[in-house]
């Protein structure tokens, strides 16, 4: 008999995901009423998201409330449906969590996905990672031709995605920071990246001053910290600063704090976070601006598929201890 595996938050985590922050269980499959469509889960976005949820507060969304499964975005595809606008088969993008089955609610969000994309562009390109990053860059950042751009994470799913969109867009430079070398051999030689620092090898602050030498006109800061600290010690007059992620303190007790802020005034610079939640009325546009761009080759993107729900919060913590590149993505089960 085929049951329904669930992965619970049982306790808030310090630091990493520990299997004492969660419960395996294995349950029936549940029963679709009037107005519920069941899907059978395909596969999971992978994000830091997944950690901040999981925290006692709430964030743009409520905490994961502790009994509940761990909420992860992905793609299901529709066993059964009892809801008009949903037929068997339909791959459907929403917030199935860690779960084998995902019974689709009433007052559940969740899209029907186009025919022709493939499943793991829907997760990254085509997804989180590609959409913020185009709306980052597109929106927020306010780029401009010439200008230099440094942008935390590069090695990461976003990361690598806005700094190959700032050079497509004209930046005079771009640099990136990531955490071994390898990764800023791939940002460099094969994303065409000018630079990129090694944060765990190299001064980082130095090292932008040495890269930047007229200040950093725009920083994407995907990790927060002192990094983010070290780019506001160098910006140029008028920067922009786009806050779409602060992976660095997501993990940390007590978060560490920033002491470069003056020079927001001092270089009359705009620092502004942002959500991919505030562009979901505009997903297409992304989507048709970026595929263009992957169909020409000019633009590349990486992704890890890690098979099996049980690595799921194996493969969450390794987005903070760096062993990644690209976007992760952890495949539950194959389309019918």
């Amino acid at each position: 008999m085929t049951l329904n595996r669930r992965i619970l938050l049982a306790a808030r985590p310090d630091g990493l995901v520990s299997e004492d922050c969660l419960d395996r269980v294995e349950e029936d499959i549940p029963v679709p009423g009037d107005g519920d469509v069941l899907l059978r889960v395909l596969s999971l976005s992978v994000d830091p998201t997944n950690r901040v949820w999981m925290r006692e507060e709430d964030s743009y969304l409520p905490a994961v409330e502790i009994g509940a499964v761990v909420r992860a975005a992905g793609v299901a595809q529709v066993v059964e449906s009892r809801r008009a606008g949903f037929v068997t088969g339909d791959l459907v993008m929403g917030m199935p969590g860690w779960q084998d089955y995902w019974l689709l609610a009433d007052d559940n969000m969740a899209s029907v996905i186009p025919p022709g994309l493939e499943i793991d562009d829907l997760l990254s390109i085509y997804g989180s990672t590609g959409v913020t990053a185009w709306f980052g860059i597109e929106d927020v950042c306010d780029l401009k031709a010439g200008e230099t751009f440094v942008v935390s994470g590069a090695a990461g799913g976003v990361g690598s995605i806005a700094g190959q969109l700032a050079k497509i867009k004209g930046a005079g430079t771009v640099v990136g920071i990531a955490g071994s070398d390898e990764k800023c051999r791939w940002v460099v030689e094969d994303l065409g990246f000018d630079a990129c620092i090694n944060y765990k090898t190299e001064d980082v602050a130095a090292r932008l001053v040495e890269l930047c030498p007229h200040g950093i006109d725009v920083y994407f800061d995907n990790v927060g910290g002192e990094i983010l600290d070290a780019a506001l010690a160098n910006l140029a007059i008028g920067a922009r600063i786009a806050c779409c992620g602060a992976i660095s303190t997501y993990n940390a007790a007590a978060p560490v704090g920033v002491t470069h802020t003056d020079n927001l005034i001092m270089r009359r610079a705009r620092m502004q976070g942002f959500l991919i939640l505030d562009y979901v009325d505009r997903f297409v546009e992304a989507i048709m601006g970026l595929a263009p761009l992957v169909g020409e080759g000019r633009l590349q993107y990486a992704t890890e598929v890690v098979d099996g729900l049980e690595h799921a919060p194996n493969t969450l913590n390794r987005l903070f201890t760096g062993d990644h590149t690209g976007k992760l993505i952890v495949k539950v089960s194959e389309p019918a």
